[in-house]
């Protein structure tokens, strides 16, 4: 695992406040292990208070609420959203229509990341790290 920094998609730290059975054991290794380093976007937050705000986050109103505590217990450094990230993001070539996971996959380009999520969208994305 070294070297290597990963990007934890809304859902993976969603699953993992939660302990949810949901998660690989590939992705609880890394969420475990202390010396990886873990990062957790701004995307995250907006997404998740976004969600909650229109209905969408059903079961996971606690974790609207307490985000910034959730997110200091879970042990991973914050990653803003850059206008790079947020240029790279407007521009890319890619169908997929999602604004956050659209997000994602520029803040893992730029940041040389690899992102911690299950969601096969970025499958798409040859230049995208994803793992699961």
């Amino acid at each position: 695992m070294g070297s290597v920094k990963y990007l934890v998609d809304t859902c993976t730290f969603l699953w993992a406040v939660r302990e949810s059975p949901k998660l690989s054991n590939n992705a609880k290794n890394i969420i475990a292990d202390k010396s990886t380093q873990k990062f957790v976007s701004a995307v995250c937050a907006y997404e998740i208070m976004y969600k909650h705000k229109i209905g969408k986050l059903h079961g996971f109103e606690d974790v609207a609420e307490n985000y910034f505590d959730m997110l200091q217990a879970f042990g991973a450094t914050e990653l803003p959203l850059t206008a790079q990230h947020a240029h790279l993001a407007g521009k890319m070539d890619w169908e997929h229509r999602d604004p956050f996971d659209r997000m994602y996959a520029a803040q893992v380009s730029v940041e040389n990341m690899t992102l911690l999520t299950d969601d096969p969208a970025f499958k798409e994305l040859p230049w995208v790290s994803r793992y699961w």
